[in-house]
């Protein structure tokens, strides 16, 4: 009986302690559950409050007038005002010139308006601005956005693509400020809700598409860039003992490929090859790289992941290289064919780690946030994402980027203000020979004396469907080239 006595209040020990521990074991993860969502509210705060779901930004947006939003010089390119019936309007000053990179705020958002939406429709205005609003029956107003964009550069960016489908970037390879962005066809913000269905039913033109961070490619002969990087990379000591000579045409197996409109370049070097953009020397390059190494590098250089772009959506540049990968391919990648697909942003961003020592600055567009009077709230500042390729490679991509506008395909840059450098490219697309997108990237910067002041000023072009890149893309860097510099443009 004592034996049976014991052996229950051992059980009910037994049992008391099982209970304590799951207790215990529930109450950690109940407070563990806690401190995640807090903390996640407290971190994600923005993502939060912008969702469609969230009632709590409609609350804010009756509550507050909806913040301006300012160029670099301290012009509104965007600003609300209530009309006389008390509706809010949004007013877009530029109409379709930024229509891409601002966006627009009804019938869902997009671009700046969408990305800083939290600070758009909350306020930090002083109490007494509140109590006069209050006094007036009037709503707060907002938080105002900041830009880098840069009106006149924007301007003189959308003139020179004129009717062209395509897009075209400007940015600083030293900090990563966007200083333009430009994407056609364009669409005023202002009429978005009037046109929505039409939008929406247009499978043709894409016009809601920003082609210059969504849009994927051909990279054609611009991807001669990595093609080059590569080869450097795997023989440092004797690149520049390549010699090649062009008959106009590259054969492995039953691939071949022509230069472009048939060229013969005869005799070659490495940096002849990329200032005239040979397709035959350069199929005959990719031929020779390893396949492994050369897919580490384009993953090295971004692609098949996503760019650290926190104010843009961009596409997933692709391309995959390796042991796997048939010569034939190979033959058409080494020139940026096949299967390349590489977005506009993407491919400034590389041009940018050459001309900055192949360091990778973070592209963004927003300086600062500020109340109603000007006080800052929060500031943007560069930000490095780091090394995407080495010093000694960039050096020398910046000496074959030089040659081609100095003896290449990039003439037409040529000039006594400033030095410019950059790759064409003619990325063929579609099943009508012949057919191919222009493209521009370079960057360029100022004489000291003799000597190259840093570059100032990155510039990636794509022109649809129009041709050779040094006919179409390169005036229109020209042009931009020119007014960043204040050279004043020629009528043509």
């Amino acid at each position: 009986m004592k034996k049976n006595k014991e052996e229950k209040k051992k059980r009910k020990r037994r049992f008391n302690l099982q209970i304590f521990v799951v207790t215990c074991f529930f109450i950690a993860l109940f407070a563990a559950m806690s401190v995640y969502i807090v903390n996640y509210s407290v971190t994600h705060k923005i993502e939060l409050i912008s969702n469609s779901y969230n009632t709590r930004a409609k609350v804010l947006a009756k509550k507050n007038i909806r913040g301006s939003i300012y160029a670099n010089d301290g012009q509104v390119l965007v600003s609300s005002y209530v009309d006389g019936s008390g509706t809010e309007i949004r007013d877009y000053k530029f109409g379709k010139l930024f229509s891409h990179v601002v966006g627009y705020s009804i019938n869902g958002r997009m671009g700046i308006e969408d990305r800083y939406n939290y600070y758009l429709i909350n306020t930090n205005a002083p109490v007494s601005v509140k109590a006069e609003k209050d006094q007036k029956n009037e709503k707060y107003p907002a938080d105002d956005v900041y830009t880098t964009l840069d009106v006149n550069l924007q301007k003189v960016a959308s003139d020179a693509l004129g009717v062209y489908r395509g897009a075209v970037i400007v940015t600083e390879p030293s900090t990563g400020k966007v200083l333009a962005m430009v994407s056609k066809p364009d669409f005023d913000p202002a009429l978005i809700a009037e046109n929505w269905n039409s939008y929406l039913e247009d499978t043709e033109t894409g016009v809601l598409v920003n082609r210059a961070t969504q849009g994927l490619y051909p990279a054609g002969s611009t991807f001669k860039i990595l093609t080059s990087i590569e080869y450097i990379k795997e023989n440092p000591e004797n690149y520049n003992s390549y010699r090649y000579n062009c008959t106009g045409s590259f054969s492995k197996g039953d691939e071949r490929i022509q230069c472009y409109h048939g060229s013969v370049h005869g005799s070659l070097d490495f940096t002849t090859s990329f200032a005239k953009s040979c397709n035959s020397s350069f199929a005959n390059i990719g031929m020779n790289l390893n396949k492994n190494k050369f897919g580490q590098t384009l993953d090295q250089m971004l692609f098949n992941s996503e760019l650290p772009t926190e104010d843009f959506d961009c596409a997933v540049s692709r391309l995959n290289v390796n042991d796997e990968t048939p010569d034939a391919d190979m033959i058409q990648i080494a020139i940026g064919q096949g299967p390349v697909g590489i977005s506009v942003m993407h491919l400034n961003m590389v041009t940018c780690a050459i001309a900055n020592d192949g360091i990778l600055m973070k592209p963004y567009v927003v300086e600062k946030i500020a109340n109603c009077e000007g006080k800052s709230i929060k500031s943007y500042k560069s930000e490095k994402y780091g090394s995407i390729m080495g010093v000694d490679e960039a050096k020398v991509l910046r000496e074959m980027m030089e040659a081609v506008v100095k003896e290449g395909t990039g003439k037409r840059l040529k000039n006594d203000n400033y030095y410019a450098c950059g790759k064409t490219g003619s990325a063929e697309y579609g099943s009508v020979k012949g057919e191919s997108h222009a493209w521009f990237t370079g960057y360029a910067g100022l004489y000291d004396g003799k000597e190259k002041c840093e570059p100032d000023i990155c510039i990636t072009i794509i022109v649809e469907g129009a041709g050779a890149g040094g006919e179409y893309a390169v005036p229109i860097a020209k042009r931009i080239f020119d007014a960043y510099y204040g050279i004043t443009i020629e009528p043509e």
